[in-house]
């Protein structure tokens, strides 16, 4: 969404960069932001402005079926109002991913997110027991693989009932920005996914993409390429 005044300048370019088409729908409370505080050691504070988000606020309901019957998968974000558009795209049967963040495994907003989706990702950050609450997604909804990212550690990937532990990637240059992070995780294990790789191979296709977006500002966008993840993906993990 958008506030229909700039219409994402940041973002046109960058879709237009990569051939990314991007449907904007103008919002009269504006566009929701945050100010993330990063310290020397890459890790980051989000201050999250809660004042924009309506609870009126709806997806048009022909513009999320147009969309998703384009699509071979559809990631949802957490924030309002993607919870509302979950029934409609669970009927047009597209794949759906999501991101619960740091969830603590017990805020009732995210379980709609948590057991509607085929891929679940999120941090064990704020998770006394990882294993207990990505059991739990997969017990009472839909998803047969969750994630759950632990940065320098790795992260837990539960898949078909098989929990597993993923190595860390060592990054390929110094750690200044942990921003955008477990997004790059994401998006490398779905492209994984939708290669028809097995969940272990995405996973380390994630984990090859977060320690690549530790060593980029917030303020740049430098992901790695294909060919440089197939790469380092195939070497030694920490």
């Amino acid at each position: 969404m958008d506030d229909g005044v700039h219409a994402g300048p940041a973002q046109h370019p960058l879709h237009d960069e990569h051939g990314i088409s991007l449907t904007a729908l103008p919002q009269p409370a504006g566009t929701k932001r945050a100010v993330n505080l990063v310290g020397p050691d890459g890790r980051r504070l989000s201050l999250y402005d809660t004042t924009r988000a309506r609870p009126g606020d709806r997806f048009p309901e022909a513009a999320l079926r147009t969309l998703a019957a384009a699509s071979r998968h559809v990631h949802v974000t957490i924030t309002q109002p993607c919870a509302h558009a979950l029934p409609v795209l669970r009927e047009t049967c597209v794949p759906l991913s999501t991101d619960l963040h740091a969830w603590d495994g017990e805020n009732p907003y995210h379980e709609a997110f948590a057991h509607a989706a085929d891929v679940v990702f999120l941090s064990a950050a704020a998770l006394a027991d990882p294993e207990r609450t990505m059991r739990r997604i997969e017990e009472r909804g839909r998803a047969s693989t969750v994630v759950a990212t632990a940065g320098t550690d790795g992260a837990f990937l539960l898949a078909d009932g098989v929990l597993t532990r993923v190595p860390a990637a060592d990054p390929p240059a110094p750690v200044v920005d942990s921003n955008g992070a477990g997004d790059a995780f994401a998006a490398a294990f779905l492209y994984g996914r939708l290669a028809g790789e097995p969940p272990g191979r995405c996973a380390r296709y994630g984990a090859v993409a977060g320690a690549h977006a530790r060593t980029v500002p917030a303020d740049r966008a430098d992901a790695t390429g294909r060919e440089e993840l197939l790469r380092r993906a195939a070497g030694p993990s920490r």
